[in-house]
Parts: structure tokens; sequence; C-alpha cells
């Protein structure tokens, strides 16, 4: 059976590296070649190695994966990672191109990593008209610059570090001069203030109930109210209840 190879780009070492280990659990036989991180990097890793496969970030220093993949067009299958929205990532809906949202989940990548082993059972070369196919895609996605919003978070657990991707966060909560990550697998602390905290995460998934409390939008069971005329929330397959002080009660007007 012929060697599968791949390289990975995304100008965060984590974030390479978690790639890397979820490639590892989906597909055991592909051979990781070389990380770059940046758009020159990886050119050299594709001149060198000649990977059958390559995983761009989108926006990178220097070159971006778009501009990568224009360059490598005759080269090797190439696999966007984005932080752009589902509106956005329309613009590969049809096209020879796959896309990964990050965080990279797990079932969202052994989807696409089926898709590249049926692909390449036909042809190990790219598709064709690949550096079209890109002009597409940029012509496409949108012009005005979005908010880098948080994507992980890095909290300790114990002894250990641990890379969570936010959307696995149920709510955060200040704790002294720590802010605790509460997530369905337990909790981990963070050195970050979590009026910080605030001001990095997608106000439209995370809201702010509390002075000391952030919950993830999309774990909200439903909210009553209390004899006080304070909130409680409680959260999707998670006992604990949050309190919603007076100041954001008015949040829950659009639910």
């Amino acid at each position: 059976m012929q060697e599968i190879k791949a390289i990975i780009a995304d100008d965060e070492d984590q974030l390479r590296s978690y790639l890397k280990s979820r490639l590892s659990d989906v597909w055991a036989d592909l051979v990781i070649c070389g990380e770059a991180k940046n758009g020159q990097e990886a050119l050299e890793l594709i001149d060198e190695y000649h990977p059958h496969i390559a995983f761009l970030d989108i926006r990178m220093p220097g070159l971006s994966g778009m501009e990568v993949a224009k360059r490598i067009a005759d080269s090797c299958r190439v696999v966007f990672i984005t932080a752009y929205d589902q509106y956005a990532v329309e613009a590969f809906e049809n096209e020879a191109i796959d896309y990964i949202l990050k965080p990279v989940t797990r079932e969202r990548l052994k989807k696409t990593t089926d898709r590249l082993k049926k692909q390449l059972t036909t042809s190990s070369g790219p598709p064709a008209n690949l550096s079209k196919v890109v002009e597409r895609i940029v012509a496409a996605l949108p012009n005005k610059e979005t908010p880098d919003y948080l994507q992980w978070i890095r909290a300790q657990q114990g002894e250990e570090i641990r890379l969570v991707p936010v959307e696995e966060v149920l709510y955060f909560k200040a704790s002294d001069k720590y802010t605790m990550v509460i997530t369905k697998d337990g909790e981990s602390l963070i050195r970050k203030p979590i009026k910080e905290l605030a001001n990095e995460l997608d106000p439209n998934k995370f809201w702010r109930i509390h002075r000391g409390t952030i919950v993830n939008a999309g774990c909200i069971a439903k909210m009553s109210r209390s004899l006080t005329g304070r909130g409680v929330v409680r959260l999707k397959d998670h006992p604990e209840t949050l309190t919603v002080s007076r100041s954001y009660i008015h949040i829950f007007k659009q639910m």
C-alpha cells in the first residue's frame, strides 16, 4: 500500500500539535512529514517532501494559506483550516477543496480524512484547475476584517496544562486571582481575570451573566427568575445552576 504523506501549516504551535494528534487518531497510517508555522516554511516542506496533502491555516504570517495553495496547485491536495464562521465557509461548498473549522473536532476531521482516502484511491494528484478554485474561494470570502476571538484555552488541571477548545467550555467563573474553566470533563484554572477574558470571547456565543460568570450560550437549557428578581440559568446535561445578576438579565430578552 502506498504511503500517504501530509504536512501541517499553522502559526500556533499548540494547534499544530492538536491537529497532528487528532489526525493520528482518525488516520493512523497517515505520515506527517513536516510542520510549518508560516506560508514560506510550508512551501519549503512541500518542495522537500512532496506530500499528497497539505493542511493549511488560511491566515498565517507572510504568505497566507490561500497564497500557498495557489503556488502548489499542481503538487498536492489541500485542506484549509479556518476560523471563519459557517456563513463564510459557504464559499467552499461544491468546490474541489475541503475545509475544517477551528476548533477542529474529531467528527469533522474524520469526515475530511474519509473523503481524502476515497479521492486518493482514484488519483494521487490534486484536482484539476486547483488555482482557479482557490481564486473563486478568495473572491467569495468576506472582504471585511472580523475580530479574531479566542478559540482555545490553555488551562491548568492539577500538574498538567490542557488545551481546551472554547466550544467545550460550559462556563467561566472568577476565583480569586484565577478564572475557573468548567467543562463536562471537569474544572481547570487559567491565570486571566474574567474581565479580560470577556473581551477575547465571541459575545454572540459567550454571555456575561454576572460580574464573575461567563456562560456558553449554546449550553443554556433555560432561564427562570428567583423571588428576589435575579435570574437562574440551568445548563444542558449539567446539574449546577448559575445566577444571573439584575444588570445582565436584559440579555435573555433575545431568547
